[in-house]
């Protein structure tokens, strides 16, 4: 007698060679088609060898289950198809028919590597949490990322600090920056960070002032204030210099440099340093 015919809940074997998430999904979408849409779901991850096999499918046999199953590499697939039938059961494949259909339409073999999926979604998870990161740390608003960042950037106002930290974001590296202003001291935290993980950026007098006055511009002030007057930007440049000198970390001048071109300085300094 089946387990709806005595009127318990089915019980559902997930089997993969990763976590089995898709094939959970799917078994958990088919079972809310019937009736209260309950079932026992079992999930069985990891399964990579052969001699696994049997002992879950009897298993499944004994509490007169079904299976549902992801698993990459055929000889794991026919041993599974075997022992199901072998017992009784019905055993459902989610990805072969889809790898055998593609195979068939791109003329190349898959590459049979388990949990690819879920290594394209760490990727992509671990960007967005650098790209929260990047915002979050960003302009010095909070001086605990310096110790939780991958990177940190020094650099006075409007040297593209954080234009190089979402960029950065992008290639999964949590990047935080400090704006260096004379009357603001540096965090003490800096001066203890390993020098392949600070990076000063500098940039021409005359370029900045041109930068600094065109910002004032596009806010509407005026272009005289003092915040792109040749002196403060003199004062900010020295100070910012000394503190690079103080903290003993590589200084890019970013002087007409594109964001990537910067980019690919600071992680050849990051990475050269994990050596």
């Amino acid at each position: 007698m089946s387990p709806l015919e005595t009127g318990r809940h089915p019980v559902i074997y997930i089997i993969s060679d990763s976590i089995g998430e898709t094939a959970e999904l799917v078994g958990r979408a088919a079972a809310s088609q019937f009736d209260s849409g309950n079932a026992e779901i079992r999930r069985v991850p990891y399964v990579t060898h052969p001699e696994e096999i049997p002992e879950i499918v009897a298993q499944a046999a004994r509490d007169a289950g079904i299976i549902i199953f992801t698993l990459v590499m055929p000889h794991l697939r026919e041993m599974l198809l075997k022992e199901a039938h072998r017992h009784g059961l019905p055993a459902v494949d989610i990805l072969g028919p889809v790898l055998e259909a593609l195979e068939g339409v791109t003329g190349r073999k898959p590459r049979f590597e388990p949990g690819l999926m879920r290594k394209v979604d760490e990727e992509y998870f671990r960007r967005v949490e650098a790209i929260e990161f990047a915002v979050k740390y960003d302009d010095g608003k909070d001086p605990r990322g310096i110790t939780e960042a991958d990177i940190v950037v020094l650099g006075v106002s409007r040297t593209g600090k954080t234009p190089l930290c979402m960029y950065l974001a992008h290639k999964r590296i949590k990047a935080a920056n400090i704006p260096l202003v004379p009357e603001v001291p540096v965090p003490p935290e800096v001066f203890s960070l390993p020098l392949n993980q600070v990076v000063g950026l500098t940039i021409q007098h005359d370029y900045l002032v041109t930068i600094r006055r065109e910002r004032l511009k596009t806010l509407g002030l005026p272009a005289e204030a003092e915040y792109a007057s040749k002196e403060r930007v003199e004062k900010e440049l020295a100070y910012a210099e000394e503190v690079m000198r103080r903290i003993g970390c590589a200084v890019i001048d970013v002087t007409g440099k594109a964001v990537e071109e910067t980019a690919s300085k600071v992680l050849e300094i990051y990475y050269r340093g994990r050596r």
